[in-house]
Order: C-alpha cells, then sequence, then structure tokens
C-alpha cells in the first residue's frame, strides 16, 4: 500500500531503527551490487550475536522512535535459519528494524533490501506494480549471502523464510508461487478507484532524490502483462509470512492452488474493518494449508514503527493524509508485542530457529 510522507520520515532512518537494548542482536549494513544484476542493493542485516559491536547511538528521527544498535559485532557460533525482510511501497527495511530484532533475538538471521523504485525517497507509480524487480531482488540477495564469506558460515540454506508487508506481502506471496493477474488488477482498481495504491497510481506524483517530483499517471494497461503473470517463485524459500498484503484480490487462484510451503497470512484490524485491497482471509483458503490470524485493534500502519510525541501534527502539517502515527483502540507497541509473537511462533514451526 501507499505510504506518502512516510518517504520523508523513513528516509531518515539508518540501521539504528532497531530497537536492541541489553540483547546480543548485532547489525550490518552491506551493499550487493553485481555485473549481472542492474538494481545496487542497500541491506540491512540483524543476527544473533556475541553482545560485542559498537552500540550507536539513535540518529535523530522526527516520526520514528529508534534505538541502540549493536554495529558489526562478532555473529555467534552455530547455523541459522535466513528470513528476508521486503518492505512496503515507500517504506524501507530499517522500518521493519522491530521486528527483525525480534527474531534475531529468537535466532533467525535476518536481512532487507531497500527496495529501488519503490523505497523511501526513491518511489514512482510506474515502478510500484513490478513486483517481478522486487521478487528478483530477494532471489539476487539470497544468492549474494549463500556466497558471501562473512554469512555462508551461519546461514543454513535449509532453511530460509521470507516476511513481507504490505507491497512486501504480496512479493513474499509471489516468492512462493503466487502469481499476479493484470486483468484483475484492472478491474480492481476500475471499481474501487479510492484505494490507497489506485490513487497512487493516478496521482501524477512520485518521489526522486528524497524530492516529491511530478511524473505522467500510470494506466495499469501498459504495465508489461506478460511480466506482471509471471511465474516468480524461488524453490530456495521454504517458509512465508505476509502481512497485509498487497494485490490480496488479483492473484490467480490456479497458482494459490500449487503453493506448497507453509504459508502465514495476517490481517491488521478487527473483523469487517480490514481493507478489501489486503483482506487475506479468502486467500488462505485457497492456499493449501495456509494459516490466516488477524490482530485486532489495529489497522494498516500499526506495522510501522512507534511514532514519537508529536508525530501526527508533524505530518498533518506536511500534507499527510494517511493516519500513519495515528493511534488505534491498542497503543502500536502492544500491537508489535502481539506480532512479534505471531510472526515468532510461525516461524519456529516452519523453521526450527537455533543452532
Amino acid at each position: 500500500m501507499r505510504l506518502k510522507a512516510l518517504l520523508i520520515a523513513l528516509s531518515l532512518c539508518t540501521a539504528a531503527t532497531a530497537a536492541i537494548a541489553a540483547e546480543p542482536v548485532g547489525v550490518r549494513t552491506i551493499s550487493v551490487v553485481t555485473q549481472d544484476y542492474p538494481r545496487p542493493l542497500a541491506v540491512t542485516i540483524w543476527y544473533p550475536s556475541k553482545g560485542d559491536g559498537q552500540m550507536d547511538k539513535p540518529n535523530y528521527d522526527r516520526i520514528f522512535e529508534t534505538g541502540p544498535a549493536a554495529a558489526n559485532a562478532t555473529i555467534r557460533e552455530g547455523r541459522f535459519p535466513l528470513v528476508l525482510l521486503s518492505h512496503g511501497s515507500g517504506s524501507r527495511a530499517e522500518g521493519m528494524g522491530w521486528i527483525a530484532a525480534e527474531l534475531a533475538k529468537a535466532g533467525y538471521i535476518v536481512a532487507g533490501p531497500n527496495h529501488p523504485g519503490t523505497t523511501s525517497g526513491d518511489s514512482t507509480p510506474a515502478a510500484t506494480p513490478k513486483i517481478w524487480d522486487r521478487t528478483q531482488d530477494i532471489s539476487v540477495l539470497i544468492t549474494a549471502l549463500s556466497a558471501d564469506e562473512n554469512w555462508t558460515a551461519s546461514i543454513d540454506p535449509n532453511r530460509i523464510g521470507i516476511l513481507g508487508f504490505s507491497l512486501g506481502g504480496s512479493t513474499a506471496m509471489e516468492l512462493a508461487g503466487a502469481r499476479g493477474d493484470l486483468s484483475a488488477y484492472m478491474r480492481y482498481c476500475d471499481e474501487n478507484p479510492t484505494m490507497m495504491d489506485c490513487t497512487w497510481f493516478a496521482g501524477g506524483r512520485g518521489y526522486a532524490g528524497g524530492e516529491q517530483v511530478d511524473v505522467a499517471p500510470l494506466k495499469l494497461a501498459d504495465i508489461d502483462r506478460t511480466r506482471f503473470d509471471q511465474q516468480n517463485r524461488d524453490a530456495r524459500i521454504t517458509s512465508v509470512i505476509a502481512v497485509d498484503p498487497g494485490l490480496a484480490t488479483t492473484f490467480q487462484k490456479t497458482s494459490l492452488a500449487g503453493i506448497d510451503v507453509p504459508v502465514t497470512l495476517i490481517n491488521l484490524g478487527s473483523p469487517g474493518k480490514v481493507p478489501m485491497a489486503v483482506l487475506s482471509d479468502q486467500l488462505a483458503k485457497d492456499i493449501p494449508g495456509a494459516s490466516y490470524l488477524q490482530v485486532e485493534g489495529a489497522d494498516h500502519f500499526s506495522f510501522l514503527p512507534v511514532c514519537k510525541s508529536g508525530a501526527a501534527d508533524f505530518l498533518k502539517s506536511v500534507g499527510e493524509l494517511d493516519p500513519i502515527c495515528e493511534e488505534t483502540k491498542r497503543p502500536r507497541a502492544d500491537i508489535h508485542a502481539e506480532l512479534s509473537r505471531l510472526i515468532v511462533e510461525a516461524f519456529g514451526k516452519t523453521l526450527q530457529a537455533g543452532n
């Protein structure tokens, strides 16, 4: 889903977004650049550590709470499952740092790329539906980490999962074997023009270099149908968790029936309150053996980091319309605690964290 002024907010974040406190979790940032792949990836990695490393002070962030991070700590001995993160449209991997840290504490190596073209400060309507670029980002990252001497001894190649939120949830679904249906997506926007993704396509604006820029509105009919509908399965991924996945109503049902890895779908919101664009109860019925969970008293923005006092007023002052920092019936920290438990439990059943 589209997060607008969040582009400004998250562009201020760094790897220090992870609230780690005294827990032995390390954080590193790397770049993945190869001759064979035209999209350089900025990647943040969280991992179980020996408790050393440099405890960085939080960088200033006008919107979200940040915490200290053990930069470049020594990774603990052992073989750990790898969990890939795929952030939402207009966000970035650091915005998922709160759950990445919890997974690292539970015994996972967690790696998230910032997806070019749909990340904070670098986001356009034309790039947003290109899920095939995002799935390739994840596949390239798996290959890079598997060949990197800094990580090969620590990653168990037989235990690889992915956690995606919003557009990242769509990415996770397609890596599991779901295939998009462009005709269905066009019908969805024709019938629901006020949905966030549809208004983003029609808005005539984007972001480049951290600044808002004018762009041509996107016509879904101009998208490369062959690529949108293509198969993006990565067989190395053996467990999938998708939170409020975009495109929820526009996947090909035959492809869903063929998914053969464990899938957990989580919606943020009480029954009857989840937007149709991300409502996933039917997806769970269409995917063999899938689990479906709802987090009551939450909304789509509850997956974002905890906001600072006064952040909601600041966002209104810069023209943000989405309730990025408005509290729901439950404090966001409380929602995060429930989500952390659900996500760690789900991966625990399928990836069996531990040495």
